[in-house]
């Protein structure tokens, strides 16, 4: 039976990413339980602790590692071991952080795929920006953490569009009511909220206050519309780990990481959630619903 191991800042394995990555094993004949075993390792938002679980996998040992929370959680696990196949969503460019020698020929023990993070962060200011045509100050919520290039193409799109961007800094969950008071009395008319495990795993408790205060925002997973968010631009996540079983079985079948190119992510989704809009008494725009994959009513 070939072991598994997945390394993430999620908080639990019952999530719909997960989900579609077993959904993704089972199609090719892997289920949990029967002729794989698949090992979770979560640090529930706390990167400190993603060290010593990736160490656990290792000493296992697994035969190879699936790691989610981007570049992050690769290096770490890129840190713990440089024979044991790694997986997954790989950040923004994986050949920069040194987990790869190109896309194409990664030559090392790391695959999967790039994270398109810069390009998206600027992507989702735009799309605010047409949803919401009136807003001209905008608060980007951050991680300490967050990579620098993230920050620097969202304050590009923001000089481009003519935003002012006022930049709030979260390094721990408790920092997040006091982040939106600042916010406020900044004068933000509307939020752009990084992709973060600090905020995914609070994101009911974010979406709850943008409504508090009255600011529409833009989220980068899709779960936020869901907790009742106005509007989620990024990569399909989903289809993404999907399509990690595929990796996964061409190395049980014997393929060598290094071998196999680290591809670009192919589907994006723009979703609009217009009980929200109505809460917030906006009107969007039809150029925007005409291009949403998805308009929740």
């Amino acid at each position: 039976m070939f072991r598994i191991g997945v390394l993430s800042l999620a908080g639990q394995a019952s999530t719909k990413i997960f989900d579609a990555f077993r959904e993704g094993l089972r199609d090719l004949g892997y289920v949990d339980g029967q002729n794989i075993a698949i090992e979770y390792r979560l640090a529930a938002g706390d990167i400190s602790r993603l060290p010593a679980l990736a160490g656990q996998l290792v000493r296992l040992p697994v035969d190879v590692i699936v790691v989610d929370g981007g570049a992050n959680v690769a290096q770490i696990a890129h840190d713990a071991t440089l024979t044991i196949p790694i997986v997954g969503p790989l950040g923004p460019d994986p050949v920069a952080a040194g987990l790869a020698a190109s896309l194409a020929h990664p030559g090392g023990n790391v695959t999967g795929f790039t994270g398109f993070g810069p390009e998206l962060s600027g992507k989702r200011l735009q799309l605010l920006k047409e949803a919401v045509p009136a807003i001209s100050r905008v608060a980007a919520l951050w991680s300490p953490a967050d990579p620098e290039v993230m920050r620097q193409a969202t304050a590009e799109a923001a000089r481009t569009l003519g935003i002012q961007l006022q930049a709030v800094e979260v390094s721990i969950p408790d920092e997040i009511p006091t982040a939106f008071e600042a916010a406020a009395a900044g004068g933000a008319e509307a939020l752009a909220i990084a992709p973060n495990p600090i905020f995914w795993n609070h994101r009911e408790q974010i979406v709850a206050l943008a409504a508090k205060y009255g600011m529409p925002a833009i989220y980068p997973e899709r779960e936020y519309i869901e907790d009742g968010g106005l509007l989620f631009y990024n990569r399909n996540v989903l289809d993404m780990f999907r399509r990690t079983a595929t990796y996964i079985d061409k190395i049980l079948k014997g393929a060598r990481p290094g071998d196999l190119p680290i591809e670009r992510p192919t589907k994006f989704e723009l979703v609009v959630n217009l009980k929200a809009a109505n809460a917030l008494g906006l009107t969007i725009p039809r150029s925007i619903l005409d291009r949403a994959d998805e308009v929740i009513e």
